[in-house]
């Protein structure tokens, strides 16, 4: 067998999620959108939680993920469903997305679901240098400015 056809069934082998697909959308700091078998599927990064857009950093957070995402292609590692969207690991040129984020302080170690421990050290590093989000010495957590938000309409 020719090493091509060995690599080509080696791929078709392995689960979907982990074949790399393009990144068509970032829909904020914490979700993008992959082209999927020529489908659109929204994926919700596992294990943070970004400012929403009309949070303070809400812009900054999802240029940060443009950065280290838009236009390349993308892995992902599911781990349940919220809402529409698929949560997972994602790595955009074996960067994990999630990580980086924290660490680049655009986004918080999501405390309900977070189960990888440095991220936590990641964040609290980047708040001890007022990274990103954390130059606001104020900065309100998604999960509580939604809160805050949903009171102020009803």
């Amino acid at each position: 067998m020719k090493t091509s056809s060995v690599v080509f069934a080696a791929l078709c082998a392995l689960p979907l999620h982990a074949l790399a697909h393009q990144v068509i959308g970032i829909t904020d700091g914490d979700t993008i959108k992959l082209l999927v078998e020529q489908q659109e599927v929204s994926i919700r990064i596992h294990g943070i939680d970004a400012p929403e857009r009309k949070q303070p950093f809400g812009t900054r957070s999802r240029q940060s993920l443009s950065e280290l995402c838009w236009g390349k292609d993308a892995t992902y590692k599911k781990t349940g469903k919220s809402w529409s969207r698929i949560t997972a690991h994602v790595y955009c040129d074996g960067v994990n997305v999630g990580t980086e984020q924290v660490r680049r302080g655009m986004a918080w170690a999501e405390p309900r679901y977070n189960r990888d421990p440095a991220l936590p050290e990641l964040q609290d590093r980047a708040r001890t240098e007022r990274r990103g989000l954390w130059a606001d010495k104020e900065a309100v957590p998604p999960w509580e400015w939604r809160r805050g938000k949903n009171k102020k309409q009803q």
